[in-house]
C-alpha cells in the first residue's frame, strides 16, 4: 500500500517522521565556553585524542593566569589526551592555569550543546566540576 505525498508531508513536519529517524550523536568537537563567560575552548581531535585550546580569555582570566606564571593564555592547551571511556564520556587531562597544574578529568556530553568537565585529585575522592556551553 502507498502512502499519499501528503500524509507524509504531514506526518514529517508533525515529527512521527523525525522521531523514527536515528539522530546523530552529540559531538565534543567545537567552541565552548566555561561558566563564568571568562573562557572559550576550541575542543578537537589531535589524532585518535581529544584535546582543546584556549583561543579567547577575558582580562580577569589573563591577569590570574599571569599571577600563577602563564604568560600567554591564548593558545594554552586546556583539555589533552581525553580518550573515549564510554558513549559521550572521555577521560583525560584538564589544566588549570591558575594555579599552574594538570588534573585528571571527564568530559561527559550532557546534550549537543552542554558538556561536564570535572578535575579531581587523591584519585577522584575530591572532584570540581563544570557544566560548558557550545558557542
Amino acid at each position: 500500500m502507498k502512502i499519499p505525498a501528503l500524509a507524509l508531508m504531514l506526518s514529517a513536519s508533525t515529527g512521527f517522521a523525525a522521531a523514527a529517524m536515528p539522530q546523530p550523536a552529540a559531538n565534543p568537537i567545537g567552541l565552548w565556553q566555561n561558566p563564568k563567560g571568562t573562557l572559550l575552548v576550541r575542543t578537537r581531535y589531535c589524532g585518535q585524542l581529544l584535546c582543546g585550546n584556549i583561543v579567547w580569555a577575558s582580562p580577569k582570566a589573563m591577569a590570574d593566569a599571569r599571577d600563577a606564571g602563564v604568560t600567554s593564555l591564548i593558545g594554552t592547551e586546556l583539555l589533552s589526551d581525553y580518550r573515549r571511556s564510554g558513549a559521550a564520556r572521555w577521560t583525560g587531562q584538564v589544566y588549570v592555569p591558575d594555579q599552574g597544574r594538570r588534573f585528571y578529568s571527564t568530559i561527559e556530553q550532557k546534550s549537543a550543546n552542554d558538556i561536564r568537565i570535572s578535575g579531581c585529585i587523591l584519585g577522584g575522592l575530591l572532584c570540581k566540576r563544570q557544566d560548558w556551553t557550545r558557542q
